[in-house]
């Protein structure tokens, strides 16, 4: 069950295993929020460097919540929620820095039936993407340049179950040839409040700019093992590919048989 504060922390493994071109395997712990869009935690004034939870750290107006972005971009893809509540998995920003590589969000209808998942990434250039997933597992075409060593091809296979006391999340990147990557997160959950949160901050001190810097020295290593980099695609085959996705996903909402 949620903590004090609503929200639940969870202890986690991250851990990566490339296959293609070359073989290369990392991991690292850190913790992970779990929060619910409309109750975001009430972090006591004196504890708020350690974790803030804000609308600019993510895509849309930073005028708005998060919840108001990311309800205008699920209109924007067909999607009407009414209401129903959304969970957040993410990091919170800490002393200042944060690095989000993947925000999940998983979205309800005012019945508690989860409509769709979105898949937030972030690559270390400071740019984003959204995949819109109306059900997990999933596969969806690569549409964003995240990893220097991959270019925007293949497909993703998402396996995102909301998370309940276990946290088991696993993406796999297929490419042509074959499986290329794949990262999975594992966790347990602890209730959220300031007793953990301190704890957890112990732990991982500094825990967001620690995956930024993990991830460079991760691809310096592959740099000196004599991996290339690929270019980035500056056009606009993402924006194309959104709308395919859009399509595809109400085609998917109209064809659903009515309960």
């Amino acid at each position: 069950m949620p903590g004090p504060w609503g929200a639940s922390l969870y202890e986690c493994r991250i851990a990566h295993v490339r296959t293609a071109p070359l073989r290369h395997a990392f991991a690292h712990r850190t913790h992970l929020w779990l929060v619910d869009l409309d109750r975001l935690p009430p972090v006591p004034r004196p504890l708020r460097p350690l974790a803030a939870f804000r609308a600019a750290d993510h895509p849309g107006a930073p005028g708005l919540t998060l919840r108001q972005n990311l309800d205008a971009y699920l209109a924007g893809q067909g999607v009407l929620l009414d209401g129903g509540q959304v969970l957040m998995l993410t990091q919170a920003r800490a002393f200042g820095h944060l690095f989000n590589p993947l925000t999940l969000y998983w979205c309800h209808d005012t019945e508690g039936t989860l409509v769709c998942t979105v898949a937030e990434v972030h690559n270390t250039y400071g740019q984003h993407h959204r995949y819109l997933l109306p059900a997990t597992p999933a596969t969806v075409p690569k549409e964003f340049y995240v990893s220097p060593f991959f270019p925007v091809d293949g497909a993703y296979r998402m396996r995102l179950p909301v998370p309940g006391e276990r946290l088991d999340l696993t993406i796999h990147l297929d490419r042509p040839g074959g499986r290329a990557f794949t990262a999975t997160v594992r966790g347990l959950r602890r209730p959220a409040g300031a007793r953990e949160l301190l704890l957890a901050t112990l732990r991982h001190p500094f825990a967001t700019l620690a995956v930024s810097l993990h991830i460079r020295y991760q691809g310096i290593r592959l740099l000196l093992r004599g991996l290339p980099v690929q270019p980035r695609d500056r056009g606009d085959r993402g924006d194309r590919r959104t709308r395919k996705t859009r399509r595809t996903f109400r085609l998917r909402r109209r064809e659903a048989p009515t309960p």
